[in-house]
């Protein structure tokens, strides 16, 4: 058995009308390896005067992963990065002990119609590396491993693959894949980390026997090969990792192993006592509901 339980998406409204299909963390698991946050968004296409932007906010004990299909953001940050994300490349922020960041449209598609398609992950971060020093890391696109395997292209975004191994450094074993994969073909993965998951990005793939439904994920049976054929032309994430060592308590933009660590989070957001984001004047308050 290649799979061993489908997670189903949840929309999840960001702000602005800026939604979200969220998959991870769910009612039935809250991590695949180390990653704890899974959420898909588009593709969609934002009129001229929308406002999707992701004001200032913070984040603590976790890593964000952002990597877009289509589309683009300008990524500041409270350590002065200032980072345009575009298709293809792979930005890691670790938060640590705390970082504020903002995501917003690029100056020169406000006012105009645009498209956006990505994914956000969130790594959380083993226990000894939870307060380790904030930082941004951007790789772009052309410095990510590409290997075609039979009919497959598949793009080594974080971890080791195929022989590949991305310039992405992890704090723990995690794995993160793009594929693409060409109608009638297949693709075997037969070295796999503890955990895994696989979710549909575009087309139709089987394995397992079964036709995964769009906007849910797979999280397979890792301990057997799993072999991946296409209906169709499709594009698919494969991620995962070594489990992290213990529960992890999520609040807002926060992850500890902590709950005490998580309220002073809070507190110290409220107070405004986190490094702002140079040139930022908006802030994002705290939900309504406390932790």
């Amino acid at each position: 058995m290649a799979a061993s339980m489908i997670l189903t998406a949840h929309e999840k409204d960001l702000g602005g009308g800026f939604k979200v299909r969220r998959l991870l963390p769910s009612a039935t698991k809250q991590a695949v390896g180390p990653f704890l946050l899974f959420d898909h968004f588009g593709p969609i296409e934002a009129e001229a005067r929308a406002d999707q932007d992701i004001r200032p906010h913070p984040h603590i004990g976790l890593a964000t992963v952002t990597y877009l299909f289509e589309g683009a953001i300008d990524h500041r940050d409270s350590l002065g990065s200032v980072q345009r994300i575009e298709p293809g490349a792979i930005n890691w922020m670790t938060a640590g002990s705390g970082i504020v960041h903002s995501e917003r449209t690029p100056q020169h598609l406000i006012g105009k119609v645009r498209r956006s398609h990505g994914l956000q992950l969130w790594a959380g971060l083993p226990k000894e590396h939870e307060e380790t020093a904030p930082c941004f890391s951007h790789t772009p696109a052309a410095a990510i491993p590409v290997i075609t395997v039979g009919g497959a292209d598949v793009r080594v975004l974080i971890g080791k693959a195929f022989g590949l191994s991305s310039p992405v450094a992890t704090f723990s074993e995690t794995l993160y894949l793009d594929v693409t994969l060409r109608a009638e073909q297949e693709i075997v993965f037969d070295m796999l980390p503890p955990e895994a998951a696989i979710y549909p990005i575009e087309g139709r793939i089987e394995f397992d026997s079964a036709e995964p439904a769009m906007h849910t994920m797979t999280v397979l049976d890792t301990e057997n090969a799993v072999r991946v054929s296409a209906k169709t032309h499709a594009r698919f994430v494969l991620i995962g990792g070594a489990p992290l060592d213990g529960h992890r308590f999520m609040w807002w933009n926060f992850v500890s192993s902590s709950k005490e660590r998580i309220v002073q989070a809070a507190d110290d957001w409220s107070a405004q006592r986190f490094q702002k984001v140079p040139g930022e004047t908006e802030w994002t308050p705290l939900p309504k509901s406390r932790f």
